[in-house]
């Protein structure tokens, strides 16, 4: 943690935790923005690996965000953070970071969604990877009964680490929050299964609309972070 609050590597008024969030961000985008571009040159195996190393290892992020919480540009309390005018802060800063926390949201239950469809919907022919064009829809018993299993294995994982280290509530917090997220997964998949019933068209369409979100993603945490570390640099850092 106190390493987390060093100077930052880039050179602004940032901590090493802000800067390794940026870092990871540009990251993260960059596999994505390669991996789509492999997908329209008909390169489904640099796709597939190029995105889903790029979904897990986001994943893998954002959950040492939450528990660390000193990672990324959003660390800082209240307007102490902020060094820049009420005006600029309440009106400009503040609904961009507002819109960056709501694509958080969205992007991570894309990224577990996009995961699930593209094994789903893959197929191999000749040893070939590619999208299968046909039918691909689920059930409300099948996703209840693969929930039910979800859940037993995490709050069975929750309830060792209560066992060995205590109980904590960010603990449970993570648990429950990545609960939420599997059952928004499946609510999402149920409702779009039946604008797109075909598995290959869903996954290409799916896929701009979770490009975008990543993209757009990217500028506002950049705006952000060039906020508070660069333009006008509060108390942190």
């Amino acid at each position: 943690m106190d390493w987390l609050r060093q100077p930052g590597f880039f050179g602004t008024y940032a901590t090493v935790g802000a800067d390794l969030s940026q870092f990871m961000a540009a990251l993260f985008t960059a596999l994505f923005v390669i991996g789509w571009l492999q997908a329209r040159k008909r390169k489904a195996d640099a796709h597939h690996w190029l995105m889903l190393g790029g979904m897990i290892s986001m994943l893998s992020f954002f959950i040492a965000y939450y528990l660390f919480r000193q990672l990324g540009v959003l660390a800082f309390e209240g307007k102490e953070g902020f060094g820049g005018s009420q005006d600029l802060y309440d009106y400009v800063f503040i609904p961009v970071l507002t819109l960056h926390i709501i694509l958080v949201i969205i992007g991570l239950i894309m990224a577990v969604y996009m995961m699930v469809l593209g094994f789903r919907s893959q197929q191999f022919v000749d040893g070939i990877r590619s999208l299968r064009e046909s039918l691909l829809q689920t059930t409300w018993k099948k996703v209840g009964l693969i929930f039910g299993g979800i859940s037993v294995v995490v709050l069975g994982l929750f309830y060792s680490r209560v066992a060995a280290a205590g109980f904590s509530m960010r603990k449970l917090e993570v648990y429950l929050a990545f609960l939420i997220l599997v059952a928004i997964v499946f609510a999402v998949e149920m409702a779009i299964q039946r604008i797109w019933p075909n598995g290959g068209q869903r996954h290409r369409a799916l896929g701009r609309f979770t490009m975008m979100i990543y993209c757009v993603l990217f500028v506002t945490g950049s705006f952000t972070y060039t906020m508070l570390y660069i333009l006008y640099p509060g108390k942190i850092g």
